[in-house]
């Protein structure tokens, strides 16, 4: 069997989404960055122990970092280290790309949200965008819109 019909049988790369970074923000351009992680790190996330709902991304001495997302220590974890599920992981990104970011997030007044978390040859990457917050109107109106494209749905297909 190749890899290719291996990967459609399995699972798919996708680890984990933050379905409410798309409700509280506009998202508008995305980048894929690399992680440092550690063993026991990259175990949990392999077992689905990840979670990206709280987590932010902060840019400090030109360098980008991953703060809040949780990755819960498997029980069998090694015993001579002591795991922190909320530690600050580094991202790994371009020098061209950290410039452009630190210019939109500092000048342009943008937030560095974590979009998604997805398996690529082996790795963990995270999506991040670039995001301006929404206000409680732009939310409502989004709902709204979401609700009537919905009902077209319904009334296109009796």
């Amino acid at each position: 069997m190749s890899k290719d019909k291996k990967k459609a049988k399995g699972q798919s790369n996708t680890i984990a989404l933050n379905k409410k970074s798309r409700h509280d923000f506009h998202l508008e351009e995305r980048f894929e960055a690399g992680l440092v992680l550690e063993g026991w790190e990259v175990k949990s996330i392999r077992a689905g122990h990840l979670q990206l709902r709280e987590s932010y991304i902060q840019l400090k001495n030109s360098e980008a970092w991953l703060f809040g997302a949780t990755i819960t220590p498997l029980a069998t974890a090694s015993t001579h280290i002591k795991p922190d599920p909320l530690r600050s992981r580094k991202l790994l990104l371009n020098r061209s790309e950290l410039n452009k970011l630190i210019g939109a997030v500092e000048r342009k007044g943008y937030s560095l949200i974590p979009t998604a978390m997805y398996w690529k040859k082996g790795r963990a990457k995270l999506e991040i965008a670039l995001a301006k917050g929404k206000k409680q109107h732009d939310k409502r109106a989004t709902e709204k819109e979401r609700d009537w494209s919905r009902q077209k749905a319904r009334i296109m297909k009796a």
